[in-house]
């Protein structure tokens, strides 16, 4: 007897479908081919046992091949338990095969029948409504994540035993419906952290409003103890809502990466990524034997913060700078090539030296001027160019922290925003894939960086005293664009350029003493 089922595998972001073919015939044997790998494989030892331990005969005495077309694409994962137990159940006339055409099965089955959720299961969703299909059973932790893509009944099982009998018309599943655009605007005013919490630091707030404004990135150097972090973490709560379908996109990131938890639908906040400096360049950019993606795309469309940036090793900070301009990444390996988006803010913070204390106020610096050149080295400088906005930031005095003064909350910095952002989008509205500042283009600098006489010439004397690279001509540019879209202005005027030059501290050739 022949069964086919219908279940999808994972091709990079996107789900590609997988028809499984189950025929029985006289004999013994059990064959897996269509290039199943170990965990498949496997998967007829934990399907044989959840068979038994849901109250099915365990003799089920047949010579069984089983086939994964199409053959040429590898298989992988523990998602393939479910659709061969049901084709098992339907082979052997334990369970019905008369809609068997319009269902799709993914799952990862326990010993005891269990199902266990599995990733990626948003694209697997997205390609069962192309295929047509009208049913999709999932494990119960993975149907609010699968239950977002419409026009497809998404059903959650426990068991395999509920799958059987829902087959055999049992009321033991029923689809799942959320409603979508109200969970997500719901969830999309829940932050956790303000800058409302911050005392001072009027300087450092105004270069964070900058770089959202713009969707500049940004350097924070300052001794430790002076509010890096914590000024960092609280950058997605002034940055614009996500739109729904910047959510779809950074979700399925995460769902191929198995980030989404259990139970959890689309993602409604910006990502906020802060990877310890050990990170490798795999973890960071994304790959591995079986395509995972890394930081810098589980970052996308939110903020990647690295904390103590020379600590990270040379080689994979140099791996950020091609994504960094071009907010894509494409992995090239042996067996797979996959271009991930990786549109991110980058966030770093540093101590201006190694003992930490360079620059500060009360406490001495032990560091030769050597030693401090050498710490600075370790970031490189086309690196460095690509940083729009680089701050110092100073310890708070005791008169500030002690201060009964409301400090400004997030929802008023993030109006702001809000209005340069849209302010943006109507400039860029005929520039594909342009949304905001720091994706200008040199032409597009040329067009809208429209400065005014005195501006032109404080910049040209900033750029001669500062040595700054051409790149660095641009990325001042680009900020003066934003502080002049907050200041309501149609040109760049000279107070706007003097104020972007402001945030290059680590191009003066003092800097380091």
């Amino acid at each position: 007897m022949l069964v086919n089922i219908h279940t999808a595998a994972l091709n990079g972001l996107d789900a590609v479908p997988i028809l499984l073919e189950l025929n029985l015939s006289k004999g013994h044997d059990f064959f897996m081919v269509g290039l199943p790998d170990n965990a498949v494989r496997e998967s007829r030892t934990r399907v044989m046992s959840a068979l038994e331990n849901s109250g099915y005969p365990s003799d089920m005495a047949c010579e069984t091949t089983v086939n994964f077309a199409p053959a040429d694409i590898r298989k992988e994962g523990s998602g393939y338990d479910l659709p061969l137990a049901v084709a098992l159940l339907v082979a052997h006339r334990f369970a019905q095969n008369d809609r068997l055409d319009t269902m799709m099965f993914v799952g990862e089955l326990g010993l005891d029948g269990s199902l266990r959720p599995v990733r990626g299961m948003l694209p697997i969703a997205i390609e069962a409504r192309r295929m047509g299909i009208t049913d999709l059973i999932v494990p119960a932790a993975n149907v609010r994540e699968a239950a977002v893509v419409n026009q497809v009944r998404v059903y959650g099982a426990d068991n395999l035993r509920q799958v059987a009998d829902w087959l055999n018309g049992a009321d033991t599943l029923q689809p799942t419906v959320i409603d979508t655009r109200a969970n997500f605007y719901a969830a999309q005013a829940q932050h956790t952290c303000d800058f409302a919490d911050v005392k001072g630091q009027q300087k450092v707030k105004r270069a964070f409003e900058i770089a959202a404004a713009g969707g500049h990135n940004l350097i924070l150097i300052g001794s430790p103890g002076c509010g890096k972090s914590m000024m960092a973490k609280r950058l997605p709560s002034i940055l614009p809502p996500l739109t729904l379908a910047e959510s779809l996109e950074t979700t399925r990131i995460h769902s191929v990466a198995g980030k989404v938890e259990n139970g959890g639908t689309l993602i409604a906040q910006r990502p906020f990524r802060s990877p310890h400096h050990t990170i490798s360049d795999v973890a960071l950019i994304g790959g591995g034997n079986t395509l995972q993606p890394g930081e810098i795309s589980l970052a996308h469309n939110g903020v990647l913060f690295l904390d103590e940036l020379p600590e990270f090793s040379r080689s994979a900070l140099e791996t950020m700078r091609q994504p960094l301009e071009d907010r894509q990444i494409t992995i090239s390996r042996t067996r797979y090539t996959c271009t991930l988006p990786c549109s991110f803010m980058l966030v770093a913070s540093m101590n201006p030296c190694p003992c930490g204390y360079y620059g500060h106020p009360t406490r001495q610096c032990v560091c030769s001027p050597g030693q401090r050149l050498r710490y600075m080295n370790k970031i490189s400088g086309p690196l460095m160019d690509r940083i729009d906005l680089q701050v110092e930031v100073a310890p708070v005095s005791i008169e500030e922290m002690a201060s009964n003064q409301p400090e400004e909350p997030s929802a008023a910095i993030r109006e702001r925003v809000v209005r340069a952002r849209e302010i943006q989008a109507e400039r860029y509205r005929t520039s594909p894939g342009i949304h905001c500042n720091a994706q200008m283009t040199s032409a597009l600098i040329r067009e809208h960086a429209v400065m005014d006489d005195a501006g032109r010439q404080r910049l040209q004397t900033a750029m001669e005293r500062l040595n700054l690279s051409a790149r660095a001509y641009d990325r001042i540019l680009r900020v003066a664009r934003t502080i002049a879209d907050l200041d309501g202005s149609t040109t760049i005027q000279a107070q706007h350029l003097a104020e972007a030059i402001g945030y290059r501290n680590l191009d003066r050739a003092d800097w380091a003493g």
